[in-house]
């Protein structure tokens, strides 16, 4: 199998080319570096996928197959001496271009020195004549850090692109997957991709800081889990100090759920998965959590009221939800009765009122002759002779 690889820079190079990761030759130390980290699985398969496209006969299946570079017509031909299998290799796969710099005919170990050597080394092997060596179409090969360097001028976008991509992936809890990948898996694997996200920056205290609410609810709209995402936060920033830690993360939360009663419904289940947890310290505050949650406008009155009337054991078990439902209802009925209340305040505020002015004076003359009048009482005063009663306005 070596023998027909011709050398460890082919199926290398290759790795590069399916992870989208640069690679290192340094054939004087007998080194071949593929950056990054991956699996042993993975890297076993895409061995497997090499020595089928590159290796094994199409015909016969055998590792008898000989490579063939033309420059000129930039093919590689494909040769089986144990069946005569002759053909072309496919030409779309990026690993044909660095074979059409690097053909096989030359063996790497015959420039005794490394691939990342640079131009001086390259100079140097020219002048002893080392590199000058003609392939069996006629064309020079050279297989040094030149080539090393330029050799496909797709491998520096891609191993640009990729490593952005990857170390993305890292910060979010995924190795070896780039970002272009995350909509295609599951919704579970997106909602660990940003619990690990939130995760990492909860670790490194970040979460407290100004412009970090922007960048993970981004995250979890990137991830398509926004509906979700304040359950997730729950779990990483409640504990039994959740009256306390609500102010504190008041301005990552209400980013995470204002105007969207899901994630407002995602919240609540997260309360109530806290209250699991420290149900001793917790069930008793049920309503000074609710109230909470409603003054620092995380949860919208109408959702609250939803939730406190439909029992569920979406979150929790059925007893546990039953026990935060009773705890919740004196609120909930609270917040019923104070709706009610709006309501009826809007009613009144709708009755206009006509006033009716004619009956007042039209003049400042006529409201000072009309004041006395209006107050002018009669009073009998019966004197203790029997005397006539007296009219106090006629005297």
């Amino acid at each position: 199998l070596t023998q027909n690889i011709q050398s460890r820079s082919d199926p290398t190079k290759f790795f590069g080319c399916e992870l989208g990761a640069q690679t290192q030759f340094d054939i004087k130390n007998d080194r071949f570096i593929v950056n990054g980290a991956h699996e042993a699985g993975k890297l076993q398969q895409m061995l497997d996928i090499f020595i089928k496209k590159f290796v094994l006969c199409p015909g016969c299946d055998n590792p008898e197959t000989v490579l063939t570079v033309y420059a000129k017509k930039q093919t590689i031909s494909q040769s089986c001496k144990a069946c005569g299998y002759n053909g072309q290799l496919d030409m779309r796969h990026k690993l044909t271009t660095f074979i059409l710099k690097n053909p096989p005919e030359l063996s790497p170990a015959a420039q005794g020195a490394s691939l990342t050597e640079g131009k001086k080394a390259k100079r140097g092997k020219k002048s002893d004549g080392q590199s000058g060596e003609k392939g069996s179409d006629g064309s020079e090969n050279e297989l040094d850090a030149t080539k090393d360097v330029d050799e496909d001028d797709w491998a520096v976008d891609v191993s640009e692109a990729a490593v952005k991509a990857r170390m993305e992936d890292l910060t979010n809890g995924a190795k070896g997957l780039t970002i272009s990948d995350d909509m295609e898996k599951t919704p579970k694997e997106r909602i660990d991709l940003f619990y690990s996200f939130v995760k990492q920056r909860r670790d490194q205290g970040m979460l407290t800081k100004p412009g970090i609410d922007k960048d993970i609810v981004s995250e979890a709209e990137r991830l398509d889990v926004k509906d979700k995402a304040p359950l997730i936060l729950c779990e990483l920033i409640f504990d039994s100090n959740i009256l306390s830690q609500m102010k504190s993360f008041r301005t990552l939360l209400s980013r995470s759920t204002q105007g969207n009663p899901k994630a407002q419904k995602a919240l609540l289940g997260g309360v109530e998965c806290i209250i699991h947890l420290n149900q001793a310290t917790l069930l008793p505050k049920v309503p000074h959590i609710l109230k909470g949650l409603y003054d620092l406008d995380l949860v919208d009155e109408d959702v609250m009221i939803d939730w406190g009337s439909k029992p569920s054991r979406k979150y929790v078990s059925k007893e546990l939800n039953a026990d935060i439902l009773a705890k919740a209802q004196p609120f909930i009925t609270w917040l019923k009765e104070a709706e009610e209340e709006s309501e009826e305040d809007s009613d009144d505020s709708d009755v206009e009122i006509e006033y009716d002015d004619r009956a007042r004076p039209a003049t400042l003359i006529e409201q000072r002759n009309a004041a006395p009048l209006s107050t002018k009482t009669a009073v009998k005063v019966k004197s203790d002779d029997n005397e006539e009663d007296l009219d106090i306005d006629a005297i």
